[in-house]
């Protein structure tokens, strides 16, 4: 019988999932891959781009579809049988990609197209692809001994299985806390919007009162309002000790054990390779130099950030000290006591700008920027497959045509993993005469609709949006047929974030604003005295801000620059190294921040997490030009879709943006913009 899964799908066919299907599915794929690759170059006489990248591309991407239904759903949707489906799925898909990278034949023939007369001929983003495509065989190890591959192929299985197993606990360690709540009395200083979202949560657990959770809809009310000190002790405390040994439910889901593998077998598959640490893998393929080199670019960053975040710091001491009567600033407190401040200061809360900025509205604010940027428009597919009632699915429409679809996913609910991300469900891609439209996801885990009204977001959920949709605009708009560096395919690691981060400038022009917001009840757009405040309070703990991400970035790449002591006491203690060179916010000691770390765990950002400040460096730089020319200024926009967007990673991110901003990118306007002084 044929699995609906395996034939060609416009869309993914969400209705006919199970997840007894994963397996098979993703088994009767790679059989069919290896034998087609097999007999391929069996009966090849010369390899060609044609004869050789093209039917395998297509093959791929056949693997590719299934997986990214089964990824997605998989965070989206978790439940017992598709977790286990899926860590079994994983590991065979982790094996064909080493089978792949370790392929001496397919190696050998990628190595004679270049050798070719006529190679020089193929386009530019064919000839990147290949490049590419050797140094990623290079990356798995295909010059290494026989016995040494095998070793190496391992070690990418286990650590996929690992990050897998990071990212369980995580969710089950986020899922298995909660505080019931009877006493409204708990609840003061909690805006109605936040009690109601608790309420909610207690009713869909068969409770009265309200019940307080480690969903973010949940943690940064509490934090950022609660009156009761004890509340929202007992929050952050069960929110940083996550997935910990002193957490909630310690022996079930401590990741320590896990992050520890994960380091040591990063190390040997990194010395393997002949490299000094899992760094200098990290940066192959990507834009900076070395290790060091990003090192120093954050801590030159940090010179400037740091003295500007304790003076921000002790202001805010002084405040809670003087107005609130907290003597001893702990971290529970920091988020209430930054709201009071902020409020005092500037007369203006997240809470407050709320009512202006329902979901529905920001949405089409959101449609008309980007159709003023470049030109193209959105509409709602009436009928679609789907896997859960609140998910929405678009057209892209540039003229007449649809050049790209996404689904949209808003609401926190549970079994869904936390934050917010764009993925890919389909890829640009030239096959067999016609184009396979790119088709997103976009997810995020915003307080849901309570009863007939429209979820409000605040102001950070707005700019949260906004930088998805960077991304997913990335993937939607290039122009480029060769999959493997269409869309966000191929572009260095360190660059990837420039065009989410890049959107976000839009939530914070008043031109911009009038359409984004609108007032749940009465439609009238922010009123120009609580948009002077919203302006006036932008930079409020920005260099605070700025030393938080430093500290991220700093402790990732300084763990990954190591060769030894990959033990939870010394993963420790290069935090605490990190934190006392740049950390103006007390710690504490029972913070396992690293436990929950999943960027660099269980996502794409091991030695990578410093590119969310390399890429605000290159976005502020890049929205700088529009600035000088005009936020919502057509040919500026087209300039930025035709160098930036469409272009994916066919040619070096360095290079493409150098073409956009007709020079190397400065540091200056992202300094400007956080109000830090040069």
């Amino acid at each position: 019988m044929s699995n609906p899964l395996l034939q060609q799908h416009e869309l993914p066919p969400f209705e006919q999932f199970q997840p007894e299907q994963v397996v098979p599915a993703v088994e009767k794929l790679i059989s069919r891959n290896k034998a087609n690759i097999d007999k391929l170059l069996a009966e090849l006489d010369e390899p060609t781009w044609a004869s050789l990248v093209e039917p395998i591309a297509r093959w791929n991407d056949d693997l590719d579809q299934a997986w990214a239904v089964f990824g997605h759903l998989n965070g989206v949707k978790d439940s017992k049988p598709l977790r286990e489906a899926y860590g079994k799925a994983l590991g065979l898909v982790t094996e064909y990609h080493s089978w792949i990278g370790q392929h001496q034949g397919l190696f050998e023939s990628y190595q004679a197209i270049v050798q070719r007369d006529d190679y020089a001929q193929l386009s530019q983003p064919q000839k990147t692809a290949i490049e590419h495509a050797l140094r990623d065989f290079r990356l798995s190890g295909i010059d290494l001994p026989d016995d040494e591959k095998k070793t190496f192929a391992t070690l990418q299985q286990e650590l996929a299985q690992l990050s897998q197993t990071f990212s369980e606990h995580l969710l089950d360690a986020t899922q298995a806390w909660s505080l019931h709540i009877t006493d409204e009395a708990r609840l003061s200083g909690l805006p109605e919007s936040a009690r109601a979202t608790l309420a909610q949560y207690a009713q869909q657990k068969g409770k009265d009162g309200w019940l307080v959770t480690l969903e973010m809809p949940s943690v940064i009310p509490v934090l950022s309002f609660a009156d009761d000190r004890e509340l929202r002790r007992e929050t952050y405390l069960a929110n940083v000790t996550r997935a910990s040994e002193i957490g909630p439910n310690a022996s079930q889901f401590d990741n320590g054990p896990v992050m520890a593998q994960i380091l040591s077998k990063r190390h040997v598959a990194a010395d393997l390779l002949g490299y000094r640490n899992h760094a200098e893998v990290s940066l192959a393929s990507k834009m900076a130099e070395s290790p060091e080199a990003v090192i120093q670019f954050l801590r030159d960053l940090a010179e400037k950030a740091v003295p500007q975040a304790r003076q921000e710091f002790a202001e805010l001491s002084d405040f809670a000290r003087t107005e609130l009567g907290l003597d001893d600033l702990q971290p529970w407190d920091v988020g209430y006591a930054s709201e009071k401040l902020k409020e005092q200061r500037y007369a203006v809360s997240q809470e407050e700008l709320k009512p202006y900025f329902p979901a529905p509205r920001v949405v089409e604010g959101l449609f008309e920027t980007v159709n003023r940027l470049f030109g193209i428009r959105f509409e709602p597919v009436e009928q679609f497959e789907t896997y859960h009632p609140d998910v929405k699915l678009y057209n892209v429409i540039e003229g007449d045509a649809v050049v790209a679809r996404f689904y949209l996913d808003l609401y926190a609910r549970e079994g869904k993993r936390g934050g917010a991300w764009m993925d890919e469900c389909r890829r640009r891609h030239a096959l067999s005469g016609s184009v396979q439209k790119p088709v997103a996801y976009l997810t995020c885990n915003f307080t849901p609709p309570v009863g007939d009204k429209p979820s409000l977001l605040t102001h950070n959920e707005v700019t949260t949006l906004f930088h998805e949709f960077g991304h997913g605009l990335h993937h939607m708009l290039t122009q480029i047929d060769v999959v493997d560096v269409s869309g966000i395919n191929g572009v260095a690691w360190d660059a990837v974030e420039l065009p989410s981060q890049f959107l976000e400038n839009w939530c914070w022009e008043p031109e911009a604003l009038a359409f984004i917001s609108g007032h749940v009840d009465t439609g009238e757009p922010l009123p120009q005295a609580l948009l002077d405040k919203m302006l006036a309070a932008r930079n409020f703990q920005s260099a605070m801000q700025t030393v938080r991400q430093l500290e991220f970035s700093l402790f990732d790449m300084l763990l990954h620059s190591r060769t030894q002591g990959f033990d939870n006491a010394e993963i420790q203690a290069v935090l605490d190294g990190v934190r006392a060179e740049v950390t103006v916010v007390p710690v504490s000691p029972d913070n396992r921040f690293q436990h929950g770390f999943g960027h660099i765990f269980a996502g794409g950002y091991a030695a990578g997490y410093y590119s969310y400040k390399w890429a605000e460096v290159l976005s502020a730089d890049a929205y700088s030009r529009f600035e000088e020319e005009g936020i919502f200024n057509v040919e500026t926009g087209r300039a930025f879709r035709e160098h930036i967007l469409s272009r994916g990673g066919s040619e070096p991110a360095a290079e493409l943006f150098k073409r956009f901003r007709g020079r190397e990118p400065s540091v200056d306007a992202l300094l400007r913009h956080s109000g830090i002084a040069a």
